[in-house]
């Protein structure tokens, strides 16, 4: 049986990267918690699909580094993700309201209690106080004290004024 150094290095390596990855992504996330005053719950969604995506690249990259066979590998990774894009054809709005979630924490400069204008048209304008920023929905309430819900993907492609 033959030791393989440098492998066992480049495994090392792999790890390596991965920690620091994750750290420095919890970190982000943190920062972004608390300078936009959204709700740990929705941290704890985003912190799972970020490690969720850094373990499935680090088993792979592992999988080639200890001999996997890349055509095998790319087959298997084929067939994985195509019965995946098949459940989320079927649930597209699903998952383009999971995207949206996260652009909305990373890049949006909304935060909760701001209060916000949504232009839906050129003659028709919502308003409301940002309650909620959640996975699916970004919840605001008007000055009526009325709660209105809007889809995060159509939060994303409307104008919004901050007040």
């Amino acid at each position: 049986m033959e030791i393989n150094y440098l492998k066992i290095i480049e495994t090392f390596v792999i790890l390596v990267i991965y920690l620091l990855l994750r750290g420095i992504s919890n970190k982000l996330i943190a920062k972004n918690l608390s300078k936009k005053l959204i709700q740990e719950s929705r941290g704890i969604i985003i912190r799972k699909a970020i490690k969720l995506i850094l373990i499935t690249l680090c088993v792979a990259l592992l999988l080639i580094i200890w001999g996997v066979n890349q055509s095998d590998l790319a087959a298997y990774v084929g067939s994985i993700l195509t019965v995946v894009g098949v459940a989320f054809f079927a649930q597209w709005s699903i998952l383009s309201n999971i995207t949206s979630s996260v652009i909305i924490f990373f890049t949006h400069s909304v935060r909760i209690d701001d209060v916000v204008i949504i232009m839906e048209g050129k003659d028709y304008e919502v308003e409301g106080k940002v309650m909620d920023i959640g996975l699916f929905f970004v919840t605001l309430k008007t000055a009526e004290n009325q709660e209105i819900t809007l889809p995060n993907n159509i939060f994303i492609q409307k104008m919004v004024k901050k007040v």
